[in-house]
């Protein structure tokens, strides 16, 4: 489990494909600190450590993270989200994150509002998956507040340490990004949906 208090930026250093396999080596802040089969969130998903070598670790993403999650366009120099899983005894910063991303959505705006930003990303709503006025969503494995919450998009106020210290200063309209959901708002339209049925 996670809560989308991200601990650091990792870099991409090599990108090595085997079958619909890709093996993602980095560099982090905290690589010292790793274990083989200690799990990593990267963009919101989590990933297994299985090489570390010195100040470089890797993990390996298979074609169904690929394929629902934005790490399929990740090359070398990119930066990464990365937060390791929360410890028994930590304090819960953020909210609940599985790191199981749910659906990609779509950068529409980035506006700057003087000392802060407000992001606005859309999705498709045929996945089930909702926003609301402030709940919590995870984008890119950060844990943020929605500010304006409509039927396929959601806006969220960026403060100047988190655009700095996260890969968010990067987005920019049109760019694909990682969401989580809030699972709490998961099950309630999961169980929402049942008793329409």
């Amino acid at each position: 489990m996670f809560t989308g208090i991200i601990e650091g930026l990792g870099r991409i250093i090599a990108v090595q494909d085997e079958q619909t396999n890709k093996h993602f080596t980095l560099t982090s802040p905290f690589t010292n600190e790793l274990k083989i089969d200690q799990s990593v969130a990267h963009n919101g998903v989590c990933l297994t450590v299985v090489r570390i070598t010195g100040e470089e670790y890797t993990v390996t993403a298979i074609d169904e993270t690929l394929r629902k999650t934005n790490l399929h366009s990740l090359k070398v120099g990119d930066p990464v989200n990365l937060e390791r899983c929360m410890q028994a005894n930590g304090r819960f910063d953020g909210h609940v994150v599985q790191g199981h991303v749910d659906q990609t959505g779509v950068c529409e705006e980035v506006k700057d509002e003087n000392g802060s930003w407000i992001f606005t990303f859309s999705y498709d709503t045929g996945k089930g998956n909702v926003t609301v006025e402030k709940g919590s969503i995870c984008v890119n494995g950060i844990s943020l507040t929605v500010v304006n919450s409509r039927e396929d998009r959601f806006s969220v106020a960026i403060i100047p340490y988190t655009y700095e210290h996260t890969n968010l200063h990067m987005v920019k309209p049109g760019d694909t990004v990682n969401l989580e959901f809030d699972i709490i708002g998961k099950y309630v339209a999961r169980l929402l949906g049942k008793s329409n049925e």
